[in-house]
């Protein structure tokens, strides 16, 4: 054995393996843990996790502690391989591949309470480990902060970091001086996880001075090691400039070698950056967000189905895109929740969405949630994974219209039509009235029909027509065609046949069907001193393609004449 250290001291592995071998197959227990760790490591022989195994499971069972914590290690990670008796496979698998299994978390706890009595501050770390994040069966806070401690205490660093962590979760402020004491122990040992989060410390000055400075070059030297959750933070960094100067393109660069490493939030963000920059590439967005999406990131799911759903950067495809808002939906989203169950109001998703739709509403709105209530409300009124019902659609729109302006204005369509409420116009018009006052185009146009005609209060002509005309100004076509018919008929204001005319083009070059019609009949009988037989014509027939019966007798007319 002495000789086969000497050779594997002398860069020698493959001369100094066989060596060991035969000091190991002779019961040299030490001789043992290192023919494990030559086939572990391929030093000198074809690596093999099994073979190491077996060799371990020969030293830690002859009392070698550093053997037991390896194998705690090995077990805690599913890298053991055992067979139907449960004892490790034997050397004729040598050669076959190595397949991670499930963590065996009970033969780790055996070995690692065996290593760590024995005085392996590894063990004790690995112990410390499963009584905190085992199985609820195993966990013992207070057993785990003693293994911890005494891991810390002889210079492991995984049992500083674990002992840190452990102070940690005891919530004590006076301990954070501590904390980072453990924490720099750790990362000046080179465990990349401490240095990450001795960076994290440094950037808040929790228990060390606060040092933007050197938190960036702490976060560095974690991402130089590999670890993906540092790549992210200094990518971030360099991004928004928060730690050190700007730097868009490093940033980026950091922030792609973490999504690649499986950081699902830089691949989310990553999605972002292309799909939100002043020249969107949807498709790589569409590949980040993919990325994230399948690892379980629920934004990242509900703009991914964003993209299929209107065919930017993927070929446009409903089903795919509701499958991923339904992803994104399951997993407690509740925007993806609203999108899939508009979705489904237009038509399309699947039968079991309708009532997974309402189930989700149900209970969100029951908490108190408004919005939720407002597309419980919608569910009722159309029957979406509930039975139709007009008055449970009105009790939730209610509650949804103390603070939702949709649901305000909808509740009061309710009130001014008598649908599951007894009709109440003056009630309507106080509701329209609030949702107009939020910016709600369509409750603008409502509020300003009652003004005019004086329904559920007195008549105000004139704050009816600030109203269309506000609307109007903001693109709503249904005020545009009431400005139309308002100065056609003088309600109110003196004709103004060319003006009409002008709100009314406005009007049905928005696809208003009433508005084309009157357009049609403007052009083709010359109400506003211009006529144009062609256009006349091009309106009517879109008039009537919007079943407006009218537009297809004047062009039946017009054929004829």
């Amino acid at each position: 054995m002495r000789r086969a250290i000497q050779l594997s001291e002398r860069g020698k592995p493959a001369e100094a393996f066989p060596l060991m071998a035969t000091a190991a197959r002779a019961g040299i227990v030490d001789a043992e843990y290192r023919v494990a760790r030559c086939y572990l490591e391929g030093s000198g022989v074809p690596p093999s996790r099994t073979e190491g195994a077996r060799w371990l499971l020969r030293a830690a069972s002859h009392g070698n502690a550093d053997a037991q914590a390896l194998l705690a290690a090995l077990y805690l990670t599913g890298l053991v391989a055992e067979d139907a008796d449960g004892q490790s496979a034997g050397s004729e698998q040598l050669f076959k591949p190595d397949c991670p299994s499930k963590p065996n978390f009970a033969a780790a706890f055996d070995f690692a309470s065996k290593g760590a009595e024995a005085g392996s501050s590894t063990a004790q770390a690995i112990l410390g480990f499963i009584l905190t994040s085992g199985p609820k069966s195993m966990r013992d806070a207070d057993a785990a902060h003693r293994w911890y401690e005494k891991s810390a205490s002889a210079g492991c660093a995984e049992g500083c970091l674990g002992f840190a962590l452990s102070l940690a979760r005891r919530g004590k402020r006076e301990n954070r001086v501590r904390i980072a004491e453990e924490v720099r122990r750790a990362a000046d040992a080179g465990l990349p996880t401490a240095t990450y989060l001795l960076a994290v410390l440094t950037e808040h000055g929790l228990g060390v001075t606060r040092d933007m400075a050197a938190a960036a070059q702490l976060y560095q030297a974690a991402a130089e090691k590999g670890l993906p959750s540092a790549q992210f933070r200094l990518g971030l960094a360099l991004i928004d400039g928060a730690l050190v100067d700007q730097d868009v393109a490093a940033g980026e660069a950091w922030m792609r070698r973490a999504a690649l490493a499986g950081n699902i939030e830089a691949a989310h963000l990553l999605g972002n950056h292309y799909a939100k920059t002043q020249r969107p590439d949807f498709a790589e967005a569409a590949n980040w967000y993919r990325r994230a999406a399948e690892a379980g990131h629920q934004a990242a799911a509900r703009a991914l189905a964003s993209l299929y759903l209107t065919g930017n950067g993927v070929a446009q495809d409903v089903e795919e895109g509701a499958r991923w808002l339904r992803a994104s939906a399951n997993g407690g989203n509740q925007e993806a929740q609203i999108d899939l169950a508009n979705l489904v109001l237009a038509g399309a998703g699947e039968p079991d969405d309708s009532a997974s739709v309402a189930g989700w509403f149900e209970a969100a709105a029951s908490s108190g949630d408004l919005i939720a209530a407002f597309n419980l409300g919608l569910c009722f009124a159309n029957g979406l994974g509930v039975r139709q019902d007009e008055g449970q659609a009105a009790q939730w729109l209610r509650r949804a219209a103390e603070g939702v302006p949709d649901g305000q204005y909808m509740y009061a369509r309710l009130l001014q039509d008598g649908r599951g409420v007894a009709a109440d116009p003056s009630q309507a018009r106080v509701w329209f009235a609030r949702a107009a006052n939020a910016g709600m185009l369509d409750a603008q146009v409502a509020l300003a029909e009652m003004l005019l005609n004086g329904r559920g209060g007195r008549r105000e002509p004139k704050v009816a027509m600030q109203l269309f005309e506000q609307a109007a100004d903001e693109g709503h076509a249904g005020a545009m065609f009431a400005l139309g018919a308002l100065h056609s008929a003088g309600l109110g204001l003196p004709v103004d046949q060319m003006t009409a005319q002008k709100w009314y083009a406005a009007a049905a070059g928005r696809g208003h069907g009433q508005a084309q019609l009157m357009l049609g009949r403007y052009l083709l009988q010359g109400l506003a001193g211009e006529r144009d037989a062609v256009a006349a014509r091009l309106w009517l027939e879109r008039a009537a393609a919007h079943g407006i019966s009218e537009a297809a007798d004047e062009l039946a007319e017009f054929a004829s004449g």
